[in-house]
């Protein structure tokens, strides 16, 4: 098996601007929340908080009053920004020149957040991309995709002028 991802442009309508303005800032959150917890714990008991545990406390969170807005975005995002922060730290801790994981700047300049591809959550339709929470998007796609790739993620970045584009990743043999 081999993967092989696509760019494509997608061009959201405003209220889908929202959403991925709200998705960015909670995946943002939830990466770091998690990783000052991680340097606290490292800090006091010299052990590390590992990605299942971050994950049924996350799914505790969003229970509460304090962190009800994470309801609003795709879980699977802010599960897959757990996933990304417990790769930084495995890196860093087998090869030190990786560097220790930074916290995530509201300032910065490129927004993304990643999701996967569940039972069909996701699909390229007629021109539009079908995203978790969102909606369909759409999509400016210039290359025709084989029909025997199938689905596996899809990374949706904001530039710092204001453009979208879905990275597609694909699963063929």
């Amino acid at each position: 098996m081999a993967n092989r991802a696509y760019k494509f442009r997608i061009y959201p309508n405003d209220e889908q601007r929202i959403l991925f303005a709200k998705t960015f800032g909670c995946v943002r959150m939830v990466y770091n929340y998690w990783l000052d917890r991680k340097i606290r714990q490292y800090e006091e008991n010299k052990t590390n908080v590992t990605y299942t545990v971050c994950a049924k406390e996350m799914a505790a969170m969003k229970k509460t009053d304090e962190y009800a807005f994470l309801k609003e975005v795709d879980s699977v995002s802010l599960q897959q920004s757990l996933r990304h922060l417990d790769a930084a730290f495995q890196n860093f801790f087998r090869q030190p020149k990786a560097g220790f994981p930074k916290f995530k700047s509201k300032k910065q300049n490129k927004k993304s957040y990643s999701t996967i591809c569940i039972n069909g959550n996701i699909a390229i339709l007629n021109g539009y991309l079908k995203l978790p929470k969102i909606g369909q998007v759409h999509l400016k796609q210039h290359r025709i995709i084989p029909e025997e790739y199938s689905l596996r993620s899809v990374t949706v970045s904001q530039t710092p002028s204001g453009k979208y584009y879905a990275s597609i990743l694909f699963e063929y043999e």
